[in-house]
């Protein structure tokens, strides 16, 4: 356990986590139902026997894969949100999301949109992981927010829960237009709107 060897004890042959990473770029480029086994073990670097050793099958292997891309995104935007006001939070949230978004060395957008918004009945876990994981990004805002209305620094009347979801739309839609190749500026340009329509919040 944790000693990076198959259940005969011997070491792998491979970097378990640099393989991971490789599957999530696939995932995220093609999509859970897109994405070939070929595909996969090409981009992984080992072959189909060791894929099913390692990783048991191609759901369990794009459950791992996305739990360590969501544990490292989650991580980020509880850091965006750590801000002294709401304003200045939904500001470096939208900031930060759209600047990952488009940034070099994965595909645009992000897996938890691309990866499966919708998939064939016998997938459906597939995208029941994915929204589970944006509930999760959209309880984190909501926790910011509501605690934000508690503290006086939102508006009177402003439903922290409704603005966390606003929040959220516009950071999954930015998703979807990166990963149709929307530029950073252009994402930046629509997060400014975004600000000045939650103007009323404190700054």
């Amino acid at each position: 356990m944790g000693t990076g060897t198959h259940p005969a004890g011997r070491p792998r042959a491979f970097d378990e986590e640099a393989v991971l990473d490789r599957a999530t770029e696939v995932f995220w480029r093609y999509g859970y139902e897109g994405t070939s086994l070929s595909t996969l073990t090409a981009a992984m670097g080992i072959n189909r026997p060791s894929l099913y050793a390692a990783f048991g099958s191609k759901e369990q292997l794009f459950q791992r894969a996305f739990a360590r891309y969501h544990e490292t995104q989650l991580a980020a935007v509880r850091a965006a949100l750590d801000q002294p006001t709401a304003y200045a939070a939904i500001a470096a949230f939208l900031r930060a999301s759209a600047d990952k978004l488009t940034s070099a060395g994965h595909p645009g957008g992000c897996l938890s949109v691309q990866g499966g918004l919708t998939c064939s009945p016998e997938n459906t876990r597939i995208s029941q992981v994915l929204a589970a994981g944006r509930a999760a990004t959209e309880a984190a805002v909501a926790e910011r927010l509501s605690r934000a209305a508690e503290e006086g620094d939102l508006p009177d009347g402003v439903d922290a829960r409704a603005l966390a979801r606003f929040v959220m739309a516009l950071s999954e839609g930015h998703a979807v237009h990166a990963a149709a190749g929307a530029s950073r500026e252009e994402l930046q340009a629509s997060v400014d709107i975004a600000l000045r329509a939650v103007v009323g919040a404190p700054r």
